[in-house]
C-alpha cells in the first residue's frame, strides 16, 4: 500500500477531501521524522512506537581492497508494533 492508497482510503472512509488528508498525512510524517531526529520517541497507543535505536561502533572489512573500516556509533529509526497490532496481523 502506498501513501496515495492510504490517502484514498482515509478520504473514502471519512468523507474529507484528498488534499486535506494528504496534507494531514504528510504533516504527521514530518512530525515523526522531526521528533526522531531530535532524539525523541513517538508512542501511538494501540498501534506502535517509533523509536531510536543506537548501533554500536563496529569494525567492517572491505574485501576487495583488503582493508579494515571502523563504522562509528550511530542512531537508526525503528518501529516497534503494539501487542494488539501484532495480534491482529497474526
Amino acid at each position: 500500500m502506498t501513501k496515495a492508497d492510504i490517502v484514498s482510503e482515509i478520504s473514502k472512509n471519512t468523507g474529507i477531501d484528498k488534499q486535506t488528508v494528504l496534507a494531514t498525512v504528510e504533516s504527521f510524517m514530518d512530525i515523526v521524522k522531526g521528533s526522531l531526529s531530535q532524539g525523541d520517541n513517538v508512542y501511538l497507543r494501540g498501534f506502535g512506537s517509533f523509536v531510536i535505536k543506537k548501533r554500536a561502533q563496529k569494525t567492517a572489512r572491505n574485501i576487495s581492497k583488503n582493508t579494515t573500516i571502523i563504522i562509528p556509533e550511530h542512531n537508526i529509526p525503528s518501529f516497534k508494533p503494539a501487542k494488539t497490532f501484532l495480534n491482529e496481523v497474526k
